[in-house]
C-alpha cells in the first residue's frame, strides 16, 4: 500500500468557483500526477489538512468521485483509489477512441475560423508540452486541447465522459505520458491530427483521433483496441476478409 505519508496535496484556493468543484480539480490532479495512486486510503482529516477545507465540503466531493467510480469504500476503513483492471482499461481506452473521434468530426462541421486558430495555438502548447518532459504541464495542456475540441464540437457530455475515462486510467496513462519515446510519437499525432483538423478533413482527422488512443493504450500495457480501424480506416474484421478472399 502507498506510503501515507508521501501523500502531500496543496491547499486549495478559496475563490468564485464552487468550492466542492475545486476540491475535486485538487483530488482530479493528485490522482492524475501519481501523488493519490491506485490503492491509496483517504484519510479524511488529513485531506482536510492540505486542503485546508471543512470535512463537509470535502465528503461533498468524495462522494461525487466516488459515484464516477474513481473512489471504492474499503469496508468500514472508508475510502481508496480505485484500481483498474487489464479488461476495464481496454474498455476505457476503447470507448474513449470512439468518442474522440466523435468529437474531432464534431469540431470540423461546428467550428468557426477563431475556433481553428485557438485549435492550432492549443496544439502547439501541447507539443511545447511534451517536449518539455514535464508531466504536469502535459496533463494540463493535453486536457485544454481537448476542451477546445470539446467545447468547438458543442458536446459537453462527450468532454464529461472522456475526463472519467482519463481519470480511471490515470495511473497507466502517467506512465506512457513519461516515456520519451511516447512523448516524440505524441508530437507527430497531434502535428498530423490538427493538419487534417485545419483541412476540415473528417476522415484523416478520424483516422488520426483513433491512432492517437490506440498508440496510448499500447504505450500504457502494451494493449490493442479490438475493432477499430487504423490509419487507412479499414477495421481488422475487413482486413481477415480481404486477406481470406486474396487466399
Amino acid at each position: 500500500m502507498p506510503d501515507r505519508d508521501a501523500v502531500k496535496l496543496s491547499p486549495v484556493r478559496h475563490q468564485s468557483a464552487p468550492l466542492r468543484t475545486k476540491i475535486i480539480a485538487a483530488l482530479r490532479s493528485a490522482i492524475e500526477t501519481g501523488v493519490l495512486a491506485p490503492g491509496t486510503r483517504l484519510i479524511e482529516k488529513d485531506l482536510c489538512d492540505q486542503l485546508n477545507v471543512s470535512r463537509t465540503s470535502l465528503r461533498e466531493a468524495l462522494r461525487e468521485l466516488q459515484a464516477e467510480g474513481i473512489f471504492e469504500p474499503e469496508s468500514a476503513r472508508g475510502l481508496t483509489i480505485a484500481k483498474i483492471s487489464r479488461e476495464e482499461a481496454a474498455n476505457a481506452y476503447r470507448i474513449r477512441s470512439v468518442l474522440e473521434a466523435l468529437v474531432v468530426e464534431q469540431f470540423i462541421e461546428n467550428a468557426n475560423d477563431a475556433q481553428m486558430r485557438e485549435l492550432i495555438r492549443d496544439g502547439e502548447a501541447l507539443k511545447l508540452a511534451y517536449q518539455s518532459g514535464v508531466l504536469q504541464k502535459i496533463i494540463e495542456s493535453k486536457r485544454a486541447f481537448y476542451d477546445r475540441i470539446c467545447s468547438g464540437a458543442a458536446n459537453a457530455i462527450a468532454f464529461d465522459i472522456i475526463n472519467r475515462l482519463v481519470l480511471r486510467t490515470s495511473s497507466l496513462r502517467r506512465h506512457s505520458l513519461m516515456r520519451k519515446e511516447r512523448q516524440a510519437q505524441s508530437i507527430r499525432e497531434i502535428d498530423r491530427l490538427v493538419k487534417a483538423i485545419v483541412k476540415r478533413d473528417i476522415e484523416t482527422a478520424r483516422a488520426a483521433a483513433i491512432d492517437h488512443v490506440k498508440n496510448s493504450a499500447r504505450s500504457a500495457s502494451g494493449m490493442s483496441i479490438p475493432g477499430q480501424p487504423d490509419a487507412a480506416g479499414e477495421s481488422p474484421r475487413k482486413q481477415q476478409r480481404r486477406k481470406e478472399n486474396v487466399s
